[in-house]
């Protein structure tokens, strides 16, 4: 038998690695992924709801919603490999068009999608964590492939991470193409056992067939972040702050980006383990 001093410091070290292991993939980011992995053995379920709204009659696109809704089901295979499915349940857009006064309205399944992300180093053991991303997607018309590479760490109760993404999407039935090159970063600070605060910036371009760079825009925001025992919730609100069409297209209104882009994104994550 241990005495019992011993025994307590056990029991306590037991519950704060119990408490780890039930947080260590809770997401305090919804655009930005951090290098953390679930544990060997574990499963999780994430909702995702994402609204982009707000362009503009410039652009021929007046009163624009549009809604995201992605579930996704999370297992980790080793304590650095975890892979996922998504279902892409919807993707339901409505705008008018100020020139005849028409309503356009369409709603979409978008498909299924298959994330795999990888811990190169795991930043408990190094200066800065490292994630390799790779996720295909197809919905029977569109394929794409999207890749990351992750960064981040923990200092104290700040916390930091930082993406590169790209991605290329194919127009099967059209044989068309594009490109995107995306730059994520968040940073937050643990308020207290539930709550954190932060910001989230993205930048996100647009290339179609790679020959033009047409679209870019910028965003920054805030973040929020809960937790309980049981489940989790983060919140990002991100409104663009510039944005340029290259193309030829429907020029900067107010110097926002409006014919690829949004005046705002609202993005909802909440999840729990299985």
């Amino acid at each position: 038998m241990l005495p019992n001093k011993w025994n307590k410091i056990a029991v306590v070290t037991a519950c704060l690695a119990t408490a780890t292991v039930a947080f260590a993939n809770e997401r305090v980011f919804t655009y930005t992924y951090e290098p953390e992995t679930l544990v060997a053995g574990t499963t999780e379920f994430e909702q995702l709801i994402t609204l982009r709204t707000q362009r503009s009659k410039d652009v021929g696109q007046e009163n624009y919603n549009r809604w995201e809704i992605r579930e996704e089901l999370e297992y980790g295979v080793t304590d650095r490999y975890t892979v996922a499915g998504y279902l892409n349940l919807l993707q339901a857009t409505n705008y008018k068009d100020p020139t005849t006064g028409k309503t356009t309205s369409t709603s979409d399944f978008k498909g299924i999608s298959i994330e795999n992300r990888y811990m190169v180093l795991n930043p408990a053991e190094h200066a800065v964590g490292l994630a390799l991303y790779l996720e295909p997607g197809y919905d029977g018309e569109e394929a794409e492939l999207e890749q990351r590479i992750i960064l981040g760490q923990r200092h104290g109760d700040w916390k930091w991470a930082v993406n590169l993404k790209h991605e290329t999407e194919w127009e099967l039935n059209e044989g068309e193409y594009e490109g995107e090159f995306e730059v994520d970063l968040g940073i937050t600070r643990q308020l207290n056992n539930q709550w954190s605060l932060g910001l989230e910036f993205r930048n996100h371009n647009v290339l179609p067939e790679y020959d033009e760079w047409k679209y870019t825009a910028f965003f920054i925001g805030p973040v929020v972040a809960f937790r309980t025992e049981k489940w989790w919730a983060t919140l990002t609100v991100l409104p663009q702050i510039w944005g340029k069409n290259t193309g030829g297209g429907p020029q900067p209104v107010n110097g926002f980006e409006l014919e690829d882009h949004e005046r705002l994104n609202i993005r909802l994550i909440f999840g729990f383990g299985l």
